[in-house]
């Protein structure tokens, strides 16, 4: 069985201390080394798999978008140059993969998806934290309908904050394109909930 497609045990924090960085485990990988992927792995997979969730809006749906990326990981570690950082490529596979699965389902997503839960903010009142949850199920069934491309960049910059640079680079695109992707989506997303305001 692949080592992407193995149930990966998630290190504790006194294991984490002692990895080598990113670009020798994937120097190992890509030789062969399948522990040196596992341990890839088992770093990246949380950060990829919130990535998954928030493109897609469902967890098993990320769950094999991350593990389709893995894969695909594990079988072109030998192209892999560290020119770039594992874990940018990494959420280029898994961004691309998601992608497809947006693409693929479009005309029939579901807008009413409900949104991972966040938790609770108890120094609100529960009408403004009732509120808050609308508004926010709104944004997210209104962000569903932007093109899949414009979606991802949008959840690369205002999720995870990378920079317009970062974003062209894990989208395969070029700087300008990605910035006119976020400026369109936000233009569409502040159009959409003018009711919101």
């Amino acid at each position: 069985m692949p080592v992407g497609e193995r149930r990966i045990r998630r290190a504790g924090p006194s294991e984490r201390r002692s990895w080598p960085d990113d670009a020798l485990l994937a120097v190992r990988a890509g030789e062969g080394d399948a522990e040196a992927f596992e341990t890839l792995v088992r770093r990246h997979m949380p950060a990829l798999l919130k990535l998954g969730y928030r493109m897609l809006g469902d967890r098993g749906d990320a769950e094999d978008a991350v593990q389709e990326g893995f894969v695909s990981a594990w079988r072109r570690l030998p192209e892999f140059r560290s020119d770039s950082e594992f874990s940018t490529w990494m959420f280029r596979i898994v961004t691309n993969k998601c992608l497809n699965q947006l693409r693929a389902r479009q005309p029939t997503t579901p807008l009413d998806a409900v949104p991972e839960p966040s938790a609770p903010d108890h120094t609100a009142s529960p009408a403004r934290a009732a509120e808050s949850a609308i508004v926010a199920l709104a944004l997210d069934r209104e962000r569903r309908r932007l093109p899949p491309e414009q979606q991802a960049c949008w959840v690369l910059r205002e999720y995870y904050g990378l920079s317009y640079r970062e974003i062209a680079e894990t989208m395969g695109i070029n700087e300008h394109t990605a910035r006119g992707r976020i400026y369109r989506a936000r233009q569409a997303l502040t159009e959409a909930m003018k009711a919101w305001r």
